[in-house]
């Protein structure tokens, strides 16, 4: 059996891309720098431009139903099911990077029922909330108590919006007793909303519109605490508000597909836009009069408010997951959020829409950027490009994301760039159905993907032009497809080497649920078919019957010679690629086998189970399974070489580490990598069939796995929709362990040292330092064993009490550890009790109390039943020499002892 290598490996998380909202309200700051999302019971800060996390607010146990930010990013308000509400007060961290330290100012039940929805006004100041209840309450933030409860819905609130008339209506005339009473109310009010406005006039511009899911619209004037206008015209929720103080009208959306404007001085109907789909958002854009709106079909569409026409051109409608569940704007941004159901935050500019005429159309306001809030369950991954700059990701969805890998400078923008790592800069859409599988090609530049669509597509990949685009489509299997592979080698051509843009791969492979394994060859379109823009010829080289079960993984060797396909009906089977015929097939699972993968060119010889280093010229397979093991198999003669025992449940995803030729094999050993719903990754020794070690940053099932051969970086993704990044620290964990050898070392010699010069302080304090109880205790038992002792020292050795008694916090609790020890073993007491001694006569019991939280309870409960263990032993040795005394005297008495000798020589009696 081969000697187990002892080279230690090492991998840390170095980056994770993880969900930033999983569904519920988002909010922007005024600066539109800040993004507020819900993550289940728990809220994040997120910064727009560098996409790192400003701030984790730990929830309460129930899930998030609301949440707003203040526009100056002071404070955060967050409710949940649980009933609370709580305010926090946001402000900049003191550590090196830009974060904010979240504090809890009050945590508050607003209503009964749960808050649905929140508003904030536009000082700050101000907040609004609306339950399931059917009641508005208004509440000042800095002082967290309500100074209005607004009755006279009868349903859900289920929209809020703050605003300034800009004029005050007639309201006819008042008695002179209403007047003061009036001027008492509003003067109260003034104080109460803590300086948001001044003066009678200024307050009674201050409104507040609620909407209901029966449909109805109320206005209330805050400082009359009624409302002044009830506004029925809707017959379905009404969802959200906006108010033009240009034009002096109010905008409302509700889910009876229309859209109304409504005068602010007579609250009478301007204008009925049929928007013919469910709104849920709607607002004007800055100060125009244009407004948009965003709804179920997952269009973001631009009116004209004077005539209720649509300027934007008409589009497909979206599809699952597309439809628009909020669309947060703000006057000083040339942009919109919207917020999709699948979690997606789309930005679109405004810009284009300066000068545009209300008569004309235009096109859809162009996405400058698209956030993934979450990635759903990752069940693919992939690096592409010849660089490995992006991440092709398959997340349980029709759609392939691309995300960047490598951070870039941005020019300042009113728009937040998001060049940060892990931003998204592509979505390659075109299957009707959740893509299982994807590879690449050796260049990086081709990705392939199959689907439950029963197809497969190729994608050209072109990041340095901005260009991700559809290449062809490959139609013919009958059911879902489950695996995919990619030549894994150019042609002989030159120009399939200087350019693999305009040359694609050679062939692609597909394996189906209907048991078969199809070869494509990716043909290159002609010239006619280029200019016309039609898809090159896609047809199956040959169709294989190849398992009888689904076909779960393909793998093609280096040589592009030879492929396996892995099935669920637990073989593996290899393959020619070029006539389509069975070479072997390699049995030994217990369940369905879930991976397989060829060994890269040049892998060393791989020992077996019980022989000696097997030959690897016909090549070596990597599989793993539902039994929870990882095989590794020769091609010469299709043996199971290796069986990796270690996982505690279906290894899903297996792969070869990358071979560096600098690297000294003999020191870096071949190892392999596994994947499993455990949640684990595992790096093996492919020749001792021992774990180097194991990852664990997931908290479900791992179905994806990959590596960068240039810096041996591995990238899990799980469902737990987390993408890690693994860094290989095993040069520097290796550095670091020499190091700290070669400096122990050291300091056990300068500990030597100063134990034979009698530097007692310095000794003491090292041994301590050291974790040396040994050597502590041979200078202790030299000290107590010193004689004479010197005069006046506790401990036989003045220095010595002089260092005890001056110690550390933490030097005092490790070396009362070390007493504690050495007491239960009775050859070392007698030390452990005479510095015990000196330790209680040394310090103060305050001093000793004050230890209390580090251990100190069990330190002391030990010394404690040992020193009275020894106690109760040296009573009954006193005890047992009164007697053997006794003996004695009488002995003495009769003769039998020379009583000037004591116990000396007996006398002789004839």
């Amino acid at each position: 059996m081969a000697s187990r290598n002892t080279m230690l490996t090492t991998f840390e998380p170095d980056r994770i891309i993880q969900p930033i909202y999983t569904g519920g309200d988002v909010a922007l700051d005024g600066e539109a720098r800040i993004l507020a999302t819900c993550l289940g019971e728990e809220a994040l800060l997120t910064d727009l431009e560098s996409g790192r996390t400003l701030a984790r607010l730990e929830g309460d146990g129930e899930v998030l139903t609301a949440l707003a930010i203040t526009p100056s990013a002071s404070h955060l308000i967050l409710c949940s099911r649980s009933l609370s509400m709580r305010i926090y007060s946001l402000q900049p961290s003191h550590h090196d990077l830009p974060t904010l330290a979240p504090t809890l100012l009050r945590t508050l039940k607003p209503h009964a029922t749960p808050v649905i929805t929140l508003a904030i006004d536009s000082t700050g100041t101000l907040l609004g909330t609306g339950s399931a209840d059917g009641t508005v309450k208004v509440w000042d933030i800095r002082g967290g108590f309500v100074t209005h409860t607004l009755r006279g819905h009868s349903g859900v609130i289920s929209a809020l919006h703050f605003f300034e008339s800009t004029a005050t209506e007639t309201t006819g005339e008042k008695t002179s007793k209403q007047k003061k009473k009036n001027r008492k109310d509003v003067g109260s009010e003034v104080d109460t909303m803590a300086g948001i406005v001044h003066g009678d006039t200024a307050m009674a511009r201050f409104r507040l519109a609620s909407g209901s899911e029966d449909g109805k619209i109320r206005i209330w004037e805050l400082s009359k605490r009624k409302s002044i206008a009830t506004l029925d015209s809707h017959v379905s929720v009404v969802r959200s508000f906006d108010f033009s103080a240009n034009l002096d009208i109010l905008v409302s959306a509700s889910r009876d597909k229309t859209a109304i404007i409504w005068d602010a001085q007579s609250w009478a109907i301007k204008r009925v836009i049929p928007v013919i789909e469910v709104v849920e958002s709607v607002g004007f854009v800055g100060n125009s009069a244009f407004v948009f709106t965003g709804g179920e079909f997952g269009r973001l569409r631009i009116w004209d408010s004077a005539t209720g026409r649509e300027i934007t051109e008409e589009r497909p409608n979206g599809g699952e997951g597309d439809e628009i569940q909020h669309v947060l704007h703000n006057s000083r941004t040339d942009f919109l959020l919207s917020v999709h159901a699948d979690q997606s935050l789309l930005f679109h500019s405004t810009s284009t829409l300066s000068g545009t005429s209300p008569s004309s159309k235009i096109e859809a306001l162009p996405l400058i950027r698209r956030i993934s809030g979450t990635h759903d369950e990752i069940i693919d991954l992939a690096f592409v490009t010849p660089e490995r700059s992006l991440l092709a990701l398959a997340t349980n969805s029709e759609s392939i994301r691309l995300v960047t890998l490598a951070a870039q400078d941005a020019e300042p923008s009113p728009v937040p760039s998001g060049t940060y790592f892990g931003a998204d800069v592509a979505l390659l859409r075109g299957h009707e159905d959740i893509i299982i599988c994807l590879d690449v090609d050796w260049s990086g530049c081709w990705l392939a993907t199959g689907a439950k669509d029963n197809t497969a597509r190729l994608w050209r990949i072109d990041h340095a032009r901005g260009s991700y685009e559809h290449y062809a489509t490959y139609t013919g299997h009958a059911e879902s497809l489950g695996a995919i592979a990619l030549s894994q080698q150019p042609s002989s051509s030159k120009p399939s080497i200087s350019d693999p843009f305009e040359n694609p791969p050679r062939f692609l492979l597909t394996g189906s649920q209907d048991k078969t394994v199809k070869r494509w060859n990716v043909g290159k379109p002609s010239k006619t078919d280029a200019k016309s823009g039609t898809q090159p010829l896609s047809r199956a080289i040959y169709t294989r019957k190849a398992h009888d079960k689904d076909i779960n993984a393909i793998s093609v060797n280096y040589d592009n010679g030879l492929f396996a396909s892995a099935s669920q009906d637990r073989t593996v089977k290899i393959w020619s690629v070029e006539d389509g015929e069975v070479q072997g097939i390699l049995r030994g699972h217990r369940r369905g086998v879930w991976s397989v993968m060829f060994a890269p060119k040049d892998t060393p010889a791989i020992s077996g189970d019980s022989t000696g280093p097997a030959s690897t010229r016909h090549g070596v397979v990597l599989t793993g399974s539902g039994d929870k093991t990882v095989k590794i198999w020769s091609l010469t003669d299709y043996s199971c070489l290796r069986t990796l025992e270690g996982h505690t449940n279906s290894v899903l995803k297996v792969l070869w580490m990358p071979l560096h030729p600098s690297e000294d094999t003999t020191r870096r050993p071949v190892q392999i990598a596994s994947a499993g719903g455990d949640g684990l990754v595992k790096i093996w020794d492919a020749n001792t069939g021992e774990p180097a070690c194991t990852l664990d940053n997931h908290t479900d099932r791992i179905w994806a796995l990959a590596v960068d051969p240039s810096t041996n970086t591995l990238v899990s993704g799980g469902g737990d929709s987390v993408v890690t990044f693994w860094k290989d620290t095993t040069a520097h964990t290796m550095a670091a362990t020499a190091a700290a050898s070669t400096a122990r070392v050291e300091q056990e010699q300068q500990l030597l040292n100063y134990m034979h010069a009698g530097s007692y302080r310095e000794a003491i304090v090292l041994a301590l330092t050291l974790h040396h109880p040994a050597r502590l205790l041979s200078l202790f038992q030299g000290v107590v064993d010193r004689s004479p002792p010197e005069e006046g020292s506790l401990s036989g050795v003045k220095a010595v009490d002089e260092v005890l008694m001056h110690l550390s916090d933490e030097q005092l609790l490790e070396l009362l550890r070390r007493l504690r020890d050495w007491n239960t073993n009775a050859r070392t007491a007698v030390v452990a009790q005479r510095i015990l001694n000196v330790i209680v006569r040394g310090y103060p019991a305050e001093r000793l109390v004050g230890l209390r939280g580090r251990g100190w309870k069990e330190v002391v409960d030990g010394l404690r039943a040992y020193t009275e263990r020894h106690y109760k032993r040296m009573v009954e040795l006193m005890d047992e020499s009164y007697l053997v005394e006794y003996t004695l005297r009488q002995m003495e008495e009769v003769g039998l002892v020379d009583g000037e000798n004591g116990l000396g020589e007996i006398a002789m009696v004839s």
